[in-house]
């Protein structure tokens, strides 16, 4: 079986999800151009030297729909002989490109891929497309279906998870991204966006919010307590799932939640006769790949098992992992990850993570992976793994080795 490599990530900023955010008039075909364009430049690819472009987005809908992946290439300057693919694992679809890349290399079904992903939140909003799983009540009350809020109170109730807790993880958060910044550390794989004068759109991630404090995170009200308690009464839902628990713990807000923004992120994915062909060097070996599927009531857990699984498979342990990046979708996510593996902070999210500079969602998976290995190099680790919780009860994970 060929190795497949990573030869080069590069992300946008996030931009807010907001009417008011740098990125809003942005479209989701022009944002990955940008990407595209970026990597093209960075690594000479001339002609139709890349397979495939393997494109992730959660939300495909109206101008995020109809293939984006192939729209987004038309968009950029790739040779227009490269085609697209779109995909859908939700919060994991950068990831899954990614992964989903590399297994095809390894395959042997082409020498190199560009996989990522885009979402714009703020022009496309989450869950405008629809989904029978929340939508269709014969689905929805077979899986005891709530919104992933609730799903993060319930892990904070499971695994005994404090409001302060998530609330320091969350100050934390914010520390290290501001620190990361001011250091550089993101330099390497930024793509700043410019309009169509070149001049910069935005350089730096938006939504941040350095000052944060437990003071202030501590005057923030439950976001998903009234859905869970009141109409439609979600709460009532997951006790009906789970009777061993007396009550829901609403711990979660916007505070110590991910942040709803717009970004993009691509990989250059490619085997080593590809990259010696093209004077490239690779910068770091994709050991292994796992997605899982798993309760589609608690739903964010999926990090746990699938780094169980992704371990076993590669014969490895937590502790041959160097650097651990797991996406913040929600404090608890991570928390209860750091629980199981009984991993040490100082090994996990190094630079922050999606609380503070925001949860592009088919974006996101492509963003930990590119800067789990930006810190890989920084710090002179051999092995990293990225890891995502997924909607309605999934997991993905990725090994990366540097060279």
């Amino acid at each position: 079986m060929t190795d497949a490599y990573i030869y080069d990530a590069i992300r946008t900023p996030r931009g807010k999800g907001r009417a008011d955010g740098a990125l809003h008039e942005v479209t989701a075909a022009r944002l990955s151009a940008e990407v595209l364009n970026g990597l093209k430049a960075r690594n000479g690819l001339e002609g139709p030297v890349v397979e495939d472009v393997i494109w992730g987005n959660a939300t495909q809908v109206a101008e995020q729909g109809g293939c984006l992946a192939r729209t987004a290439v038309l968009a950029s300057d790739l040779d227009e002989a490269i085609p697209g693919l779109s995909i859908n694992r939700f919060c994991a679809s950068g990831m899954e490109a990614v992964n989903l890349a590399a297994n095809q290399v390894r395959g042997g079904a082409g020498g190199a891929y560009i996989a990522g992903g885009v979402e714009m939140m703020s022009r496309v909003p989450m869950g405008s497309d629809g989904a029978a799983i929340a939508v269709d009540p014969s689905i929805a009350m077979r899986s005891y279906f709530v919104p992933q809020g609730i799903s993060a109170d319930i892990i904070a109730t499971e695994y005994g998870i404090t409001r302060d807790e998530a609330d320091a993880f969350a100050v934390e958060s914010q520390k290290r991204a501001a620190a990361a910044w001011e250091a550089g550390r993101f330099a390497r794989s930024i793509h700043v966006v410019r309009d169509v004068n070149g001049l910069p759109i935005l350089e730096r991630d938006e939504y941040m919010r350095p000052g944060t404090d437990m003071q202030a995170l501590g005057a923030l009200k439950p976001s998903f307590k009234d859905m869970g308690e009141t109409m439609p009464g979600f709460d009532k839902v997951a006790l009906l799932k789970y009777p061993h628990l007396e009550r829901i713990e609403h711990i979660h807000h916007a505070g110590n939640s991910s942040g709803i923004v717009d970004g993009a992120a691509g990989v250059l994915v490619a085997s080593k006769d590809w990259g010696e062909a093209h004077g490239l060097k690779p910068r770091a070996r994709i050991r292994a790949t796992a997605k899982i599927g798993t309760d589609p009531t608690i739903m964010l857990t999926g990090p746990v098992p699938v780094t169980e699984k992704i371990l076993r498979e590669s014969g490895m342990a937590v502790g041959d992992i160097d650097l651990f990046e797991v996406n913040e979708a929600f404090s608890s996510v991570v928390l209860r990850f750091m629980q199981a593996f009984d991993v040490d902070h100082g090994r996990l999210n190094v630079n922050g993570g999606a609380i503070a500079m925001g949860h592009p969602l088919g974006a996101s998976g492509a963003i930990i992976i590119g800067t789990l290995l930006d810190e890989m190099e920084r710090s002179d680790r051999e092995t990293g793994l990225a890891t995502l919780c997924v909607a309605s009860g999934m997991g993905a994970a990725t090994i990366l080795e540097r060279v």
